[in-house]
């Protein structure tokens, strides 16, 4: 043993310059923890293996940044040095130290501590006027030499460090011994642990931003003056946008929708900017309304071509493909901060948190992967580990990473399913309290003692029709909120049809400017999720007095049109306040049973006697015959116009009465859902060109502008791909097509092509007629000219505006005033676009919740042994390391990788069974091929596959569903997919020329031939109370399913030929 000195340099609580010598004991025999060994080393515990190709040695820089990178456990054979551990110790705190202790101290990590400060030979004295960094270097090199003559040379040693000087130092003094920087030995020794290489990459911009920053204290730039900022958005030099970060690869993309700024030169920006990085958002966060400077295009940069292995996740590391670069960007201001409530949830306390013994400085992480960590103080970080907290961002100082907030309240524990269905709500801005006591003193009394009961001065108002009109609804089973029914009658001996659309008249119930209004327009809208709904309006409205129930006397405003019973013609519309009386409430079921002939049991009719009975039930098969008719026929019209059908993904999880999931059921069509929605959208077109005759600049319609071309680009490749040509020049174009796209062999390929274009699709939105010209009224989707919402006004506040904007419209057109002052079209245009915003919300919470429940449906069950796991799958989209798959049995679309982050492939078996190989991937427009030594595989877009599905489970976010491909092959207890309805299909083309060529006399006898039997079918349907609400949202808001049964187009067919 060998006595020495060491010399520290301290400071002391003061801050004075303290000189400390000690009395330092070097040894010959200190452990090296190698398999290796031949000194005969005391090597207690963990050892090194000897099967290795080299041990690695992290010098001081690298232990205390890239300590994350060390923890990854396919790093073997890593040896920290005593020097190193003890500037974490310095540099980090405690709280690092300890983390560093425990990675030593787990098994589960191959790596071992070694203390070179204590032995002889490889102890290096500090030299005069060196410095700290200097000396730690020499000691971590000394200790890489020692390890290397140590075990006779029989390992090579690799030091890894951040230093270049380091490595043009010692790189080339010992034969053996390699000094190479952290980014050089992950591309060497892994390239493909990607995962590494993406958190080096986000670390490097750290330290870098630091470096960069150490003598201003600045993170980023500074924002430029409001002033400074106008004046470029005017002059063009500077574009305004909001920010949209990726919610793939959260970290490294964003971009913006240029809304003001674009002149001349940059015009070709109208497809967005690009922004690469989180520095170059300048501590924008999603959402924030930015101004944004280009970049010169040397530095523009292209999106990332391969799947990420999750939201959020970024796996694409070094190798990944980016496509052309793009127009890229970075944000110099920010005019309007759009923070919100944000969900997070505590980090586990092994996790690295910068604390202090009083206060906790927590970074935080929110829930939506777009957002970023956010720091906040608190008291209770032990007791709020693992719980969802809502917090506020306060601040984003230019001098931190991340910006500052506060929480506000705690939600619970993570995954809990309240926890998680607030979460939701919170995330999507969704504020929905219970109804206060004062607005519900404003409800009419309704009680079993005092039931409501009509006014008769408002019944003498009204056109009373319970006497001379056979009214009906057809909903979901067990339908509370029914807003809409409908009636049908000959008239003038049979030369007209009546068509009449009867809606609840909520107006009258809900005063403008009451209490009950303002709740209302705040919310906006009804809100379906899987397993309850928070309605709009009180349920003494919704489920009762505004409810068209079936046997009692209502409300309602009517739309009655007059039809030439040959050509359908219309004659006459009248628009009035009504009172009627369903006579029936029909579930679809019922309804499409009695239009097929089969025999049912009509609940109105069972106390009647037989003869009765079959009277009444012949005039209401009379009557859904009628009416199916007519809406063959006004969908017929709207086809010629260019009316597109798209594709949804609609899944309902079918629940037990403890809220357990039972089953994911895909929502299967009838021919009576499209029969009631074309009446609704009739009655919405009619009710708009009426309100907007009247009101010409202060009206709410409702636009679907036409989707730009970029946005066509999948859905014309895939079919390209697939031997289709997709023309999407106009709606018309678009849906001819769309029929023509049909694989006799596959009908799931035409449906997926509609998913497409469906995806591609530009939302519908509200708008003020004031501040649009008339060629922006156009619905895309529709192929309509004017168009609104009145259907609904149980559930949608923009149908209570329309309501009042067509009683204000009746009143001006009988020479009367209206009882209040119409809303301007700025205060009008305000509404929309807060509607739109909830409708926007809606429907990601529904989606959201949707997702959630299919989570817990597979979360429950294993993935190796539970046949619902297996599927058969369908591929859409071909993607550089992998592909992009639809599961028609539950609705799924999710990716499935070919190659995952150890760079193996997926290697099919001479029985189609798949296993993963070493190898490569290589990817066509059409098809992705896998390379491995057992041979090449290829899998071709829409063929079909096997994929096992499972749940990754995620701490902070919401769980995801995973899909791994088992074979190359379709399911084998898969049914063939039957032949869905294409309700623009080869058959309602001819509909549409039958149409146009035929005379009326052709018409008259088809319409007098008998029905044509359909053929008999298994349906399902949800028997929640939202369901129909849910479909007609998705049907109408998002254009996300217009069908038309094609059993229904052989009938239309048949009747006009």
């Amino acid at each position: 043993m060998i006595k020495t000195e060491k010399i520290l340099h301290l400071k002391s609580c003061r801050g004075r310059k303290v000189r400390v010598v000690r009395e330092h004991y070097l040894r010959e025999k200190v452990p090296c923890y190698s398999a290796l060994c031949q000194a005969d080393c005391e090597n207690d515990g963990k050892v090194l293996p000897a099967d290795l190709t080299h041990y690695v040695v992290p010098d001081v820089g690298v232990v205390v940044d890239y300590l994350e990178i060390l923890e990854f456990r396919e790093l073997q054979g890593v040896v920290f040095t005593q020097t190193a551990c003890q500037a974490v110790q310095h540099a980090k705190g405690r709280r690092q130290y300890n983390r560093l202790r425990g990675l030593l101290k787990d098994p589960r990590h191959d790596c071992v501590l070694f203390a070179n400060e204590f032995q002889e030979f490889s102890y290096v004295q500090r030299e005069r006027g060196e410095s700290l960094e200097e000396w730690q270097t020499r000691c971590v090199y000394s200790a890489a030499v020692w390890y290397r003559n140590h075990l006779a040379g029989l390992m090579d040693v690799v030091m890894i460090t951040e230093d270049q000087e380091t490595v043009s130092r010692y790189s080339s003094l010992n034969s053996g011994v390699y000094v190479i920087s952290v980014q050089d030995f992950l591309l060497n020794f892994w390239p493909d642990l990607q995962a590494a290489h993406d958190l080096y990459s986000s670390i490097s911009q750290v330290l870098q931003e630091k470096k960069e920053s150490e003598n201003s204290q600045k993170e980023f730039s500074e924002h430029l003056p409001a002033e400074v900022l106008e004046a470029g958005i005017k002059s063009g030099r500077y574009i305004k946008g909001a920010l949209n970060v990726s919610k793939h690869r959260a970290q490294s993309e964003a971009s913006i929708t240029a809304t003001e700024g674009l002149s001349e030169k940059n015009k070709d920006l109208s497809g967005g900017v690009f922004i690469s990085g989180v520095k170059n958002r300048n501590r924008a966060v999603h959402g924030d309304v930015v101004v944004v400077e280009l970049l010169p295009k040397s530095e523009w940069r292209g999106r990332a071509m391969g799947l990420s292995e999750g939201q959020g996740e970024e796996k694409g590391g070094v190798e990944e493909n980016q496509s052309q670069p793009l127009p890229t960007g970075r944000v110099v201001g920010i005019l309007q901060r759009n923070w919100r409530d944000y969900v997070v949830t505590f980090p586990p306390r092994d996790g690295s948190q910068s604390q202090s013994r009083n206060s906790q400085r927590i970074l935080v992480v929110p829930w939506d992967h777009r957002i970023p960590k956010i720091r906040i103080s608190t008291q209770q970080a032990d007791t709020l580990q693992d719980h969802r907290v809502v917090v506020r961002i306060d601040s984003w100082e230019i001098s931190s990473l991340y910006p500052n907030g506060h929480s506000v309240r705690v939600l619970g524990r993570a995954g809990e399913l309240e926890t998680e269905v607030q979460t939701i709500l919170i995330e999507n801005c969704i504020h929905v309290p219970p109804f206060s006591d004062a607005q519900l003193r404003e409800m009419p009394p309704n009680s079993p003692e005092k039931p409501w009961a009509m006014d008769p001065d408002q019944v003498a108002q009204r056109r009373d029709l319970r006497e001379t009109h056979l009214v009906f609804s057809i909903d979901p089973q067990g339908c509370e909120d029914v807003d809409d029914t409908l009636s049908v009658r000959r008239i003038a001996g049979g030369k007209l049809l009546e068509l009449g659309v009867h809606i609840a008249d909520v107006t009258h119930f809900v005063r403008e400017g009451s209490l009950t209004d303002l709740e209302a327009r705040s919310r906006a809208t009804t809100y379906y999720l899987a397993d309850r709904r928070f309605d709009m309006l009180p349920a003494v409205l919704s489920a009762e007095l505004c409810s068209l129930l079936g046997g009692v006397d209502r409300y309602a405003m009517s739309v009655l049109w007059e039809l030439d019973s040959q050509t359908l013609a219309v004659t006459r519309v009248w628009f009035g306040r009504t009172v009627i009386r369903s006579s029936y409430q029909l579930h679809y079921e019922l309804a499409q049973a009695l239009l097929n002939g089969e025999p049912v049991r009509v609940p109105e009719l069972t106390a009647l006697t037989s003869e009765e009975r079959d009277a009444k039930l012949a005039q209401l098969t009379e009557a859904l015959e009628t009416l199916t008719h007519v809406a063959r026929h006004l969908r017929a019209q709207r086809d010629r116009g260019g009316a597109l059908e798209l594709e949804g993904v609609e899944v309902r999880a079918q629940l037990d009465h403890e809220k357990n999931i039972t089953a994911l059921v895909p929502r299967q069509p009838l021919e009576v859902h499209e029969t009631v929605a074309e009446c609704m959208i009739y009655a919405n077109h009619w009710v708009a060109l009426k309100i907007q005759e009247t009101f010409p600049h202060q009206t709410l319609l409702r636009c679907h502008p036409q989707p730009r071309d970029e946005f066509f680009s999948q859905l014309v490749e895939s079919a390209m791909a697939g031997g289709f040509s997709i023309d999407t020049r106009t709606n018309k174009a678009l849906a001819d097509s769309l029929d023509r796209a049909v694989d006799p062999q596959d009908p799931l390929v035409n449906r997926l092509l509609r998913m497409m274009a469906t995806a591609a699709m530009s939302e519908a939105l509200y708008f003020s007629t004031g501040l649009l010209s008339q060629d922006q009224f156009y619905h895309y989707g529709l192929a309509l000219d004017r168009y609104t919402h009145f259907t609904s006004p149980i559930r949608r506040y923009a149908d209570i505006i329309v309501h009042r904007l067509l009683a204000a419209a009746i009143a001006a057109a009988e020479g009367e005033e209206p009882g209040k002052s119409l809303a301007g079209h700025k205060e009008l245009d305000e509404m929309a676009q807060h509607i739109n915003n909830k409708n926007r919300a809606a429907k990601r919470a529904q989606k959201l919740s949707t997702e959630l429940f299919q989570n817990l449906f597979f979360k429950e069950r294993d993935p190796q042994t539970d046949p619902h796991c297996v599927a058969d799958a369908i591929i859409y989209a071909i993607r550089d390391n992998g592909v992009l798959a639809f599961v028609p049995e539950y609705g799924l679309k999710a990716p499935v990788y070919l190659k995952n982050r150890e760079g193996q492939v997926i290697s099919v078996g001479p029985d189609g069974g798949c296993d993963w190989q070493s190898g490569s991937v290589r990817r066509s427009s059409d098809h992705i091929s896998t390379t491995s030594t057992c041979g090449s595989s290829t899998f071709r877009l829409f063929a079909h596959i096997t994929v096992r599905i499972s749940v990754r489970s995620n701490h902070f976010h919401a769980d995801s569903l995973n899909l791994e491909i088992i074979s190359n092959k379709p399911h084998s207890s898969a049914e063939p997919e039957k032949p869905r309805p294409q309700g623009r299909s080869q058959l309602v083309q001819e509909v549409v020329r039958l149409a146009e060529e035929a005379s009326q006399q052709a018409q008259e006898e088809a319409a007098r031939r008998p029905r044509v039997s359909r053929e008999e079918r298994e349906y399902r349907q949800s028997k929640s109370p939202n369901l129909y609400s849910l479909l007609e949202e998705v049907r109408e808001l998002a254009l996300l399913d217009l069908e038309t049964a094609a059993a229904a187009a052989a009938q239309v067919c048949a009747t006009t030929a």
